[in-house]
């Protein structure tokens, strides 16, 4: 009986970092559903647009990052545009995905070419 007097105690943390992870878990769900929504009501470039399109209506990017990929068929260029809200995806040079930029930023240390 002795020996179990530690299994309490452990089992009360299991069971607390589980529901810690649940709740992170759905804390990121909710965020990504409520970004998602965001982003339906605002005005980004869609899929299909060319560069100069984008730049036309939306103005000079702050930043071109440098393209990523493009080593093969299978991995094509991806460039990418910052702007002060968005971020703008192109396959070679037209849009594949606007995404919103996050409160912490969508890219650490980002290598820009411009």
């Amino acid at each position: 009986m002795f020996k179990h007097r530690y299994h309490l105690p452990l089992l009360a943390a299991i069971a607390f970092g589980t529901g810690l992870a649940s709740m992170q878990a759905a804390h990121a769900q909710e965020t990504l559903t409520q970004r998602v929504q965001d982003e339906k009501g605002m005005n980004l470039p869609t899929r299909g647009m060319s560069m100069g399109q984008v730049e036309k209506q939306y103005g000079e990017p702050l930043r071109k990052l440098s393209p990523r990929g493009g080593d093969s068929s299978k991995h094509p260029t991806i460039n990418r545009w910052e702007y002060t809200s968005f971020i703008v995806y192109f396959e070679q040079s037209h849009v594949i995905h606007s995404v919103l930029n996050t409160p912490a930023g969508n890219n650490q240390n980002p290598t820009a070419v411009n």
